[in-house]
């Protein structure tokens, strides 16, 4: 069996996790989340752990793979996850109007982001945006989405990057 499987979960206060047949749901104070059932793994919770099984002869990678999954479920629904973007460039602005993020970033008109279901954004500044969720894929997505409409630029590193992202500048062309 993977080491990463053999490793037990801790269920945090106020987190219970699930097993049915088709999956396994994980509920905590930061909302609900729920995946299918791997082949060859099962879960079981005794005490406030959570442990995983590799069926004899089933391939071990379904089972660490499972076990990172829950670990992120369990830390999803009980601290939540949080990206920050920045945004560099003269006059890229964000703000929020409702639920949609309005963005200003050097084109002709302004770029409208509606945030999907679970997720919250929030404009801390002009320029830096927060996505907070308990899903850690969907948090990452968002992000992904947010950037990819001006990604940073390799000549003067003007966009819409993440936190701490270092963006290797390029020398211009010499005459």
């Amino acid at each position: 069996m993977s080491r990463v499987a053999k490793k037990p979960i801790s269920l945090p206060k106020g987190v219970e996790l699930k097993t049915t047949e088709d999956g396994v749901t994980v509920k905590g104070p930061k909302g609900t989340l729920s995946t299918h059932n791997l082949p060859g793994a099962a879960v079981t919770v005794e005490n406030g752990t959570v442990n995983i099984q590799v069926a004899e002869g089933a391939e071990d990678k379904f089972g660490g793979t499972l076990r990172a999954l829950l670990a992120n479920m369990v830390k999803g629904v009980s601290e939540g996850y949080e990206r920050k973007l920045e945004l560099v460039g003269v006059g890229y602005r964000a703000s929020m109007a409702g639920k949609a993020l309005n963005l200003s970033l050097g084109f002709s008109h302004p770029v409208v982001f509606n945030a999907p279901e679970g997720i919250t954004l929030e404009t801390p500044t002009q320029t830096e945006i927060l996505i907070k969720g308990s899903d850690k894929q969907r948090v990452g997505e968002v992000a992904a989405k947010i950037r990819a409409y001006r990604p940073p630029e390799p000549y003067k590193g003007k966009g819409v990057r993440y936190a701490g992202e270092k963006i290797t500048i390029k020398e211009a062309k010499k005459a």
